[in-house]
């Protein structure tokens, strides 16, 4: 039979890449399968899985709410923050009080930092901008306040602004729980077999990183901006860790407490029926 192709979509920073280097690079067997990598940003990705487009992807927590009928959750490759996580900046102080009357670019709608915050602060004024914009659309005076996600949480001091609300903190004071940001899926259309081969395929590659992290981190240098080796290798350690290798208990509980309170407020349609497929 010939290799089954798979298309793979995830963000183009060093922590997806580290995730996906082994898979990338030919260091695990791959059971046949090949693998297309599409990197796009997150929103990007998000609105793709809303219209089924790639077979696995990674996608905000968030945006989970609205693909559920479409993709199945993957037990491994998650990406979450333990005490720390995206937060809001700025050139100036600003108090948490403010930040409701401020207009603060974001990364997207259906990212799970957008969510997030939401439930944080309540609505605010905002404005969506690509996720490595933001922070020099803050510099430049084009936004009082950004949201960042992914390397600028680690390089934001360095372009002189600075942390007004982390919501990672925010979460884990208020919860005692790491904070859901993204996940892999796979489209429930391949069938089970598959699935449970590319689930085991793509946690293979992850545990294959960090059982490697030098070389792992060397290649996702490609994709870490503004960082050096080191500070890349904190980052990635930041959000490739025992919780991306399986969400664990405290991981599903996080992901269950997320949807259901979103879904209390209003800001998704209903909660999904999350299954974790190992």
């Amino acid at each position: 039979m010939a290799p089954q192709h798979l298309t793979l979509g995830h963000s183009p920073d060093p922590d997806d890449a580290f995730m996906f280097y082994a898979l990338a690079k030919g260091k695990i067997d791959t059971r046949g399968y090949t693998f297309e990598h599409i990197l796009q940003d997150i929103q990007t990705l998000n609105e793709r899985a809303t219209r089924g487009e790639l077979d696995i992807t990674a996608v905000s927590i968030h945006a989970f709410a609205y693909i559920a009928d479409k993709y199945a959750l993957l037990a491994s490759g998650a990406s979450m923050g333990d005490n720390y996580g995206p937060m809001v900046v700025a050139s100036e102080a600003l108090s948490v009080a403010d930040l409701n009357k401020t207009e603060i670019a974001i990364p997207g709608e259906m990212t799970s930092a957008f969510l997030e915050l939401k439930l944080a602060i309540g609505e605010f004024p905002y404005a969506v901008v690509p996720f490595d914009e933001i922070i020099p659309a803050v510099v430049a005076g084009k936004f009082a306040a950004g949201l960042i996600i992914h390397e600028g949480q680690m390089t934001y001091a360095q372009a002189g602004l600075k942390k007004i609300f982390d919501l990672g903190e925010w979460w884990q004071e208020k919860y005692n729980l790491p904070l859901p940001l993204g996940g892999n899926v796979v489209r429930r259309s391949l069938g089970d077999e598959t699935i449970r081969e590319v689930s085991a395929i793509l946690k293979e590659s992850i545990q294959y990183g960090l059982d490697h992290r030098h070389e792992a981190v060397d290649y996702s240098l490609s994709w870490a901006r503004d960082m050096d080796h080191d500070l890349a290798d904190e980052f990635v350690g930041m959000y490739v860790n025992e919780l991306t290798v399986d969400y664990g208990e405290r991981g599903r509980k996080a992901v269950h407490l997320l949807l259901e309170l979103a879904a209390e407020k209003g800001l998704i349609p209903a909660k999904p029926d999350v299954v974790f497929v190992a």
